[in-house]
């Protein structure tokens, strides 16, 4: 294995079934999210998004003490952050007047986008990215405007809600080359942007001794549905389409 000396983390000798498993992606990638955040001590952070690392967002800005407020379109996941002390928020096209009510109307301190690149859950948009690929420039911009703008929504409720010289930090992935992003409303507000891949490793070292019988993050309760390896195509489905409550899955082999 690659860099399997670097790679694997020595834990405990006794291995419950879900204890450690997502130190290997979404629980550092979360952590990373919260640090880039920057948030105050004491302070509140808007979470856009309660999918998995959403969810692990919430939880570990809750243990640091913070106000979340969660903002999601699914009831079920609003519900699952609701019951680790998340304050949780429909999406609607005044969600960022509502957050700013609830903090005397100045902006949470920070703003955590975990939703990213969703271009499956919209099939214009998706069409949209591919054709612009084959046309003409004078053409594809006007397309390339609107389907950025389209799957940027996350963003710019994040740059909408966060007070003037709070930090947003990007935990979703985005992969576009020409994005149009809020300048004039970034520079006005004296807005910090931060972002990147998780840096996984970093950060185990922090999240290791939170992963003890007290479980304060809640990991062994995380998963939503445990599954054999050979449903791995339709549990896939069903994650996409938002079936059945599932918000983590975990496959066996």
């Amino acid at each position: 294995m690659p860099l399997a000396d670097y790679n694997h983390t020595r834990v405990g000798k006794e291995l419950p079934d879900d204890r450690y498993l997502f130190l290997s992606d979404i629980l550092p990638t979360a952590w990373q999210g919260v640090e880039y955040a920057q948030v105050p001590d004491g302070g509140t952070v808007a979470v856009m998004g309660l999918g998995p690392v959403g969810q692990f967002v919430s939880r570990v800005a809750v243990h640091r003490g913070y106000r979340v407020l969660a903002v999601d379109p699914e009831p079920v996941r609003r519900e699952m952050a609701q019951r680790h002390g998340v304050e949780t928020f429909d999406l609607t096209d005044t969600i960022a007047d509502q957050l700013r009510d609830l903090t005397d109307g100045r902006g949470t301190d920070a703003a955590i986008d975990a939703v990213g690149l969703e271009a499956h859950g919209n099939a214009g948009v998706k069409f949209i990215q591919k054709a612009v690929g084959l046309m003409p420039d004078a053409l594809a911009r006007p397309l390339m405007d609107k389907a950025g703008m389209d799957r940027l929504a996350a963003v710019y409720a994040s740059i909408d809600v966060v007070r003037r010289g709070g930090t947003v930090s990007l935990s979703g992935v985005y992969g576009g080359m020409a994005d149009p992003m809020p300048m004039l409303q970034i520079f006005d507000k004296q807005i910090q942007l931060r972002m990147g891949q998780a840096n996984v490793r970093r950060w185990s070292s922090q999240i290791l001794p939170l992963l003890t019988d007290e479980d304060p993050l809640h990991v062994d309760s995380f998963a939503t549905h445990h599954l054999p390896l050979s449903d791995g195509p339709a549990a896939y489905e069903s994650f996409q389409q938002k079936n059945d409550g599932m918000v983590k899955v975990l496959l066996n082999p």
